[in-house]
């Protein structure tokens, strides 16, 4: 007899949960797979769209400006003594607006990307402690059309603007110091193009952590939806471990 109180003791917050989740999801406040997945969309649509915001206006904006490889900020001081200021500058501007135009190609393959996203995706991604899970979807299955895409428009870019130009005289010179240890590659292309991905993504990836930690920023009603489930189910599993 005893055994069977135990048993339906220990079953009761076990059912109770279960009802709690039914009710929950009755009344519409757990969202759907489906909704999951839109909310998903809509938050990497608007990382994305924040990501051509800035670079409209680059100067705004320091994380989408070009950067040396490696140590930047020494390799750029270290050009400058040399007296290549004005160099570096025309470069600089150069090859950030390369990267610009480069961005323009990732729309298509954005939407590629989203609808290859399957619901398992969107449940791992959506309940995670990982702020920029949604972005590093994105790129890890985008990155290799991204960069085919961003080549050819990089490449046609420099050559326009002449920064191929400039950017070898920079390498030629910061090569031939015998501090250098790390040398300057003198086809900057596929840099440039991965930068771009790399610029493209930290903006994503800003604006992800600020759907899932702020409310303001969902700005579609499935957004509030899928991130407020996803913001509370973290804070139950949390609460659960701790109390195990």
């Amino acid at each position: 007899m005893k055994k069977i109180l135990l048993l339906l003791l220990v079953g009761i917050p076990a059912i109770t949960n279960f009802q709690s989740c039914a009710t929950l999801s009755q009344l519409g406040l757990i969202p759907t797979q489906l909704e999951m997945v839109t909310g998903l969309k809509d938050a990497l649509s608007q990382g994305m769209f924040a990501s051509f915001d800035a670079f409209n206006n680059p100067q705004a904006n320091p994380v989408v400006q070009f950067a040396f490889p490696g140590d930047a900020a020494q390799i750029e001081k270290t050009l400058r003594d040399l007296g290549l200021t004005q160099v570096v500058n025309n470069a600089t501007a150069k090859l950030t607006r390369a990267m610009g135009s480069a961005v323009t190609a990732a729309k298509p393959i954005f939407v590629n990307s989203i609808k290859q996203m399957t619901i398992k995706d969107a449940l791992n991604i959506l309940v995670t402690d990982n702020p920029k899970a949604a972005t590093d979807y994105f790129k890890s299955t985008s990155y290799s059309s991204l960069m085919s895409a961003f080549r050819p428009i990089v490449d046609s870019t420099v050559k326009l603007e002449k920064a191929d130009a400039d950017w070898r005289r920079i390498a030629t010179a910061y090569n031939a110091l015998p501090i250098s240890k790390t040398k300057l590659e003198p086809n900057i292309t596929d840099f440039i193009a991965a930068r771009a991905i790399d610029a493209m993504c930290n903006v994503m990836a800003d604006e992800e952590e600020k759907i899932r930690t702020k409310y303001e920023f969902r700005k579609t009603d499935m957004m509030k939806k899928a991130f407020g489930y996803a913001e509370a189910e973290l804070q139950r599993r949390k609460t659960m471990g701790e109390a195990k």
